[in-house]
């Protein structure tokens, strides 16, 4: 299977849809680029992407 490109929103809805509310719209519009393409993500690879993603934009947080 080819390298697919999805949004986190996608990877989100399917694995863990209730954590949607939780997340960000800049977060849930992150691309993610997926080796092996969406179909056969598992539910833990998932995860770590969805944690992994979580980090990388509170890099961009700064406390005062």
């Amino acid at each position: 299977m080819d390298m697919e490109t999805v949004k986190l929103f996608e990877i989100v809805n399917k694995w863990c849809p209730e954590m949607l509310p939780f997340l960000k719209p800049n977060e849930l519009d992150s691309l993610i680029v997926l080796r092996d393409g969406l179909g056969i993500l598992e539910q833990g690879d998932a995860m770590e992407i969805i944690q992994y993603s979580i980090c990388e934009h509170q890099n961009d947080v700064y406390i005062q």
